[in-house]
């Protein structure tokens, strides 16, 4: 018995004009106005822009076909190769193109113009002349903006169909498209598809015997049931915990200076660890989302809720940070990533192509993005020395200078810290033993002394000022009731009770969405964090604002929201349809059946674990990098053999857990809430020959009880699928572990096959 034959192709990317034109994805439109644009304009545009006294070379780089057509030399770009361009020759001063001229920039700036070409050198520019961009056109009043609007429920034909409003609205769609549900998942299918929704496991044999046997009793209680358990499991907040880490750029180093170096946050874990209790507690959305912003501001009952609030706010603090050393703009650029996690994490929308300009298309001034960049430049980030900074220690507190290495021997080194004394301000050792006793240490924000409001960067330059922008929020809406900055603090606070009030357009909006997108497979609004212009509307928009308007009304729970679309008869149904729903509408627009989804690449993992038996469930302490407060020498690796959930593992930037890599993990580097679903060789390739697999068949080989082949196989099938074999699979396998001379590798090789099949690796 031989593993599933996996075939790929290999697609070569092309650049083309063409690309351009068409609609570009949220995340390659955001990377592009965030770390390229800025770049463009900030290094490149004096001597290659129309706007310059004498192109250089005759290199054109304000316009898309500018780049794509070249200068003097040839095109600045071919393909996605970076080692294949004109442009990383220039930047790396390779050749005799050195640009710019003076000096080179930062390897972080030169990193990101290489991500930029292997993702297609995505370009939004619409230019009709080389230097020249179209006349702004006046926009229609974008959707997201507008107020949510509870709908009315409709009409349906086929009344005895919905088990609640969800279904209400869902089915008229269907009606009205002239097609027909499909029809309900059976009970096996469902049980499996909530246990991975909710909690990230598969269900064990007797838990899906059990619920269908109650199933068949009373399908709506059996439902409700299950749903309530698994709510109620301390494994949902590991599993929806790390759907928001992937909000949250969650990463345990820095990654971004572009050296051999990824300097460690040793403390991250802290707020991975927070996140996940916030889930299981069910902490409301809206007391979430201030928790994160300004947490460090909010009134604690006692010293355990103050610590706990200031760990929240390692939401701002752990975007990957270029070097200091090398970047005039460093501060604005961690400001920056704060102003993309709260436009695209928190509202679904891009705010940072105003860094430079007016927005093109969605309604943001650049005198909106620096009223919010006031609130952060009033705020002061503590990381350590991570991005080499200069750390001044406060009156009454101790930080750890998280890569400044003691003068001590290197096996001691891992087990002390330096800190500053809070008399002398000299940094002296502490020895693990000693401090480990001792808000413990975390990655966070605070208010500066001195909260003032932030000057225009002319083109996004921070060393080109210009008017003074009073601290505040997006102008494309308004609220129901005004929330204006306290001028005594940073505003964070405000900003919080902005973006959680009730009459905000996007928040709700936002969230809701998300859940959707985790338990379908898609998002109603199918681009998650792009609710703009170019991003897509939504499919049901009515839908939307149903759920919208039910998350505030039931307390910004998660939970319940997740409650009531686990309940319906859309959540429900089974995968499969007619040929002609199929036909009409092949990406699934109606709602008409239920998405067919891969795992994951941690409930992958976590599967295996689970079905050998090796799976640690309690929660893991701390993290690998918790005692390395030093530079990590990317050449080698911190990772190590780990049974407890991926969601523990330690996720460094550019080295990732090497158990996951393989299933499109993000890159850590920005907002990402939905992650891209690709086959590629090197997942075939993992599932076939990565230790990690081999140990886990090993160990679930050796653990069937049964002394019996027929028996020991019964067994193996109901761990992995949940079910026993049919005749002709049992007879198979017979047939396998007969014609095999070493049996031990036989069936080590049998369960292996197990985990490589579809049924293992996909919900239905």
């Amino acid at each position: 018995m031989n593993p599933q034959v996996f075939v790929v192709g290999i697609v070569a990317l092309a650049l083309s004009s063409a690309q351009a034109d068409s609609k570009l994805f949220a995340s390659d439109r955001a990377f592009f106005e965030t770390k390229i644009r800025p770049a463009l304009v900030a290094h490149c545009y004096e001597c290659h822009s129309a706007s310059s006294e004498k192109v250089g070379g005759k290199l054109l780089l304000d316009h898309r076909e500018g780049i794509r057509r070249g200068g003097e030399s040839g095109p600045a770009i071919m393909g996605a190769d970076p080692g294949n361009s004109l442009l990383m020759d220039a930047l790396h001063w390779n050749s005799d193109l050195e640009m710019p001229p003076e000096e080179p920039l930062p390897d972080s700036v030169i990193q990101d113009f290489a991500i930029w070409i292997k993702r297609g050198a995505p370009d939004p520019r619409t230019g009709t002349a080389p230097g020249l961009t179209e006349p702004d056109k006046e926009q229609p009043s974008l959707w997201s903006f507008q107020p949510v609007a509870e709908p009315s429920l409709p009409n349906v034909r086929n009344a005895d169909w919905p088990f609640n409003e969800i279904d209400q609205l869902v089915l008229s769609g269907v009606e009205q498209a002239g097609l027909h549900p499909a029809g309900d998942a059976s009970p096996r299918v469902l049980i499996r598809r909530l246990s991975f929704d909710l909690v990230g496991l598969p269900p064990r044999f007797e838990e899906i015997e059990e619920f269908v046997r109650e199933y068949h009793r009373d399908r709506d209680n059996a439902v409700a049931t299950l749903v309530d358990r698994l709510l109620d499991s301390p494994h949902f907040g590991e599993r929806w915990g790390r759907r928001w880490l992937d909000i949250a750029r969650y990463a345990e180093s820095n990654g971004n200076d572009g050296l051999s170096r990824n300097p460690t946050f040793p403390h991250a874990w802290r707020y991975r660890d927070y996140v996940i209790q916030a889930f299981n507690d069910d902490v409301p959305y809206d007391r979430f989302l201030a928790e994160q912003i300004a947490g460090d501001l909010l009134p604690a009952k006692t010293a355990a809720e103050r610590d706990r609030l200031k760990i929240a706010t390692g939401f701002l603090a752990l975007g990957a940070k270029p070097a200091k050393a090398m970047n005039n703009n460093f501060a604005m650029d961690v400001v920056a990533d704060q102003i993309d996690v709260i436009g695209r994490g928190v509202m679904g929308i891009s705010v940072g192509c105003a860094r430079c300009h007016d927005h093109k298309t969605d309604p943001i001034t650049t005198k909106d993005y620096y009223a919010l960049a006031g609130i952060f430049t009033s705020t002061e980030t503590m990381w350590g020395l991570a991005a080499n900074e200069k750390l001044t220690a406060p009156p009454t507190d101790l930080h750890v200078l998280e890569a400044a290495k003691p003068n001590l021997p290197p096996k001691d080194f891992v087990e002390t810290v330096l800190v500053l004394e809070s008399n002398t301000g000299k940094p002296k050792p502490i020895p693990k033993s000693k401090w480990e006793t001792g808000t413990p240490l975390a990655m966070g924000v605070r208010d500066r002394k001195e909260p003032a409001d932030c000057k225009i960067n002319l083109k996004g330059d921070a060393k080109k000022l210009g008017e003074s922008v009073s601290r505040g929020y997006l102008t494309g809406f308004t609220l129901s009731e005004a929330t204006s900055v306290d001028p005594k603090q940073s505003g964070r606070v405000q900003l919080a009770q902005w973006l959680t009030h009730p009459s905000h357009p996007l928040t709700a909006r936002v969230m809701v969405n998300r859940i959707w997108l985790h338990l379908f497979g898609s998002g109603i609004v199918r681009t998650p964090d792009d609710f703009g212009v170019y991003g897509e509307p939504p499919i049901h928009p009515e839908l939307l604002d149903y759920l919208a308007t039910r998350f505030v009304e039931n307390g910004w729970s998660v939970k319940q929201l997740i409650r009531e679309i686990a309940v319906s008869r859309t959540y429900q149904l089974g995968s499969g349809s007619d040929p002609e729903s199929v036909r009409q509408d092949p990406e699934n627009l109606l709602l008409a059946r239920h998405n067919r989804r891969r795992l994951d690449a941690e409930a992958l993992r976590d599967s295996m674990l689970q079905v050998s038996g090796n799976l640690n469930p309690a929660p893991a302490a701390g993290s690998l990098v918790m005692h390395r407060d030093i530079l990590v020498n990317l050449a080698g690796s911190l990772h190590q053999a780990s049974h407890h959930r991926s969601v523990y593992l330690c996720y460094l930037r550019n080295s990732s857990p090497p158990e996951l890599a393989a299933f499109d993990l993000p890159d850590f580097r920005e907002v990402k809430s939905q992650r891209n679903d690709t086959v590629q060789t090197g997942q075939a390739l993992f599932l076939y020959n990565h230790p990690f697999i081999h140990a886990q068949a090993t160990v679930f080989a050796q653990s069937l009880n049964s002394s019996s082949s027929l028996y020991r196989i019964q067994e193996a099938y109901q761990r992995a699928f949940g079910r026993t074999p049919t005749e002709s699979e049992t007879g198979r396998a017979l047939s396998f572990l007969k014609n095999s001379p070493d049996q031990e590798s036989a069936w080590r090789s049998f369960c292996q096959a197990l985990f490589a099949t579809n049924e293992f690796r996909y919900i239905d």
